[in-house]
């Protein structure tokens, strides 16, 4: 007997299963990001964007349509990483506007909200691009549209629906050489299908494992104090009294101390007549109690995860001073203008914080902010106007959703794709002038500076006429690939090569964290050598991942 309606019950069910799916899939999708380098993938961006939903929506209980809508576009707007995160958030909140207000949902239903979805979606980016996963939710809809015409029998509807889908999926190599040239098919239009095929699934009553939704959305946040925990070597405070049962000699206390220094830090060993007292910091506790047991009966034992209890308190002092920040800035006057930017590294953090950046988002090509993360900043920043400079491509989209979801202050998107053009955009900022005035000045700041930026390949491919073997070192310009090699520095020259020209005046080199100091100087008096008509400059960037980021202007 043919289903023809999809109430609230299964709706969820069916959100969870496509989640759940996604998430399952996401490093199958990673691996046709066409761009190898070592980033927050496609794959990884979606599943970060709908577990963020998926969280919501599964926390719910006995929900009306109305709030699995509401739950399911929050979390995935606030969720939102790179740009397919955005576009796939995008999609849903198109989709859970066509059916908030309805109790059940059929074939009709169903097909406006898919068309809903993708005018949504398109109407998010700028200029949308065919061959990617606007494509495939654009085929889609046109498919439900055509189907809701003849049919109201909901397992044929949504298994044609997803199987012109996938057509549309294997043509896009054809729409977008770059595709084409790697071999595979779109990676967004590809978890877009996922998504798909995990609801269906539910659908036809398969059984589904949504464990992972809990352990991917209780790890998309850091908690305060999570990072510090490694700052911690040894993590259980030890301490027990041995009751010698033999003569402990100084060699055997000099010998136990040496033991206690191999597997530990912070050490106490003090004999006294018949009892030896015992304090290490240890990541084993048994072997200090075992090598103890030799000596006699142990009493007094205590054994403290200081990791555990050092989270606790960081947890508790970081809200402290949270609320306190808040509560101090609520009774400051706004100042007229604030800056956000998003950059990783210590030395590039510094060169932000000295041109008067309020606020850092810790991100970039390693892992992408989410909306949420822009939103939690903008909230930090008692401004009446704010710039963000996103310094990634595949920020700016977040950016520009946060932007739409503040009321309260006007915020300012400077499409910033790298960090060095985030640099050169601060830097343009005129304090005299108006807001106008320094949106038209940074905009056009960012037109003249040429970046590269150097980093090794994660997998095979072929792109930009290149053959690119994983461990290759990548020199990556604005427009792609300008160098392949298997030197750092030669890499490094021959991708400088491509962007100095006789209208350059300066190169700034800032060197990552896996670069030393005196490398990165000794390669600035090559490249001071190469172009001696051109300033050099070399900063400590401290960034991962990427061996030199460089700018030319």
């Amino acid at each position: 007997m043919a289903v023809k309606t999809i109430n609230t019950e299964m709706l969820q069910k069916m959100f969870l299963a496509g989640a759940a799916n996604l998430e399952a899939k996401k490093e199958i999708i990673n691996e046709l990001n066409v761009f190898p380098v070592p980033d927050g993938d496609t794959g990884t961006n979606m599943t970060l964007t709908i577990m963020s939903a998926a969280k919501e929506v599964k926390a719910l209980e006995n929900p009306n349509m109305l709030a699995i809508a509401k739950a399911i576009s929050s979390g995935s707007l606030r969720g939102a990483r790179g740009n397919s995160g955005v576009i796939l958030s995008q999609l849903l909140r198109g989709f859970t506007k066509e059916i908030r207000e309805h109790d059940e949902i059929d074939t009709s239903i169903l097909a406006r909200a898919c068309e809903r979805a993708t005018a949504t979606a398109y109407k998010a980016v700028m200029k949308p691009k065919e061959g990617t996963i606007l494509t495939v939710a654009k085929g889609a809809s046109q498919k439900a549209a055509e189907l809701a015409e003849t049919t109201d029998d909901l397992d044929t509807f949504i298994s044609e629906v997803i199987a012109y889908a996938q057509e549309v999926l294997s043509k896009t190599p054809e729409m977008l050489p770059v595709l084409k040239e790697a071999g595979v098919v779109d990676s967004g239009g590809q978890g877009l299908l996922e998504v798909l095929h995990g609801a269906y699934d539910a659908f036809l009553g398969k059984e589904i494992d949504y464990s992972a939704i809990e352990a991917t959305s209780g790890t998309t946040m850091v908690k305060p104090g999570q990072q510090a925990e490694t700052d911690i070597k040894f993590g259980y405070c030890t301490e027990f009294i041995i009751m010698l049962e033999k003569e402990f000699t100084s060699k055997d206390e000099a010998e136990f101390k040496a033991y206690l220094e191999s597997i530990g830090d912070s050490i106490v060993c003090v004999a006294d007549d018949d009892v030896v007292k015992i304090h290490v910091h240890t990541n084993d506790p048994g072997l200090a109690i075992q090598k103890a047991l030799t000596f006699g009966q142990l009493s007094r034992m205590k054994i403290d995860n200081m990791r555990e209890e050092h989270q606790e308190k960081l947890i508790k002092d970081a809200e402290k001073v949270a609320a306190q920040q808040a509560e101090n800035k609520k009774k400051e006057p706004r100042k007229p203008v604030g800056f956000i930017t998003v950059s990783i590294g210590d030395g590039m953090n510094d060169i932000f914080k000295e041109l008067g950046v309020d606020y850092i988002i810790e991100g970039g090509q390693t892992m992408n902010p989410s909306t949420e993360d822009m939103l939690t900043a903008i909230d930090h920043v008692n401004a009446d106007h704010i710039f963000i400079l996103p310094n990634n491509k595949n920020i700016i989209l977040a950016a520009n959703q946060a932007q739409s979801l503040t009321e309260d202050k006007d915020i300012i998107v400077i499409p910033t794709k790298t960090v060095p053009q985030g640099i050169t955009a601060i830097i343009n900022y005129m304090p005299e002038a108006d807001v106008d005035t320094n949106i038209d000045a940074m905009n056009e700041g960012i037109k003249a500076v040429k970046t590269g930026q150097v980093t090794y390949a994660v997998r095979d491919t072929r792109i930009d006429d290149k053959e690119i073997h994983e461990g290759d070192i990548m020199g990556i310009g604005d427009a792609g690939i300008l160098a392949v090699g298997q030197s750092v520095e030669e890499t490094t020259k021959e991708m400088l090569a491509d962007l100095v020209d006789e209208d350059t005046e300066l190169i700034s080199l800032y060197y990552g964290q896996d670069v030393l100091a005196e490398d990165a100087e000794r390669f600035s008096a090559e490249i001071e050598e190469l172009y001696p008509d051109v300033d050099v400059d070399v900063h400590s960037g401290g960034q991962p991942i990427y061996y030199y980021v460089l700018s030319v202007e």
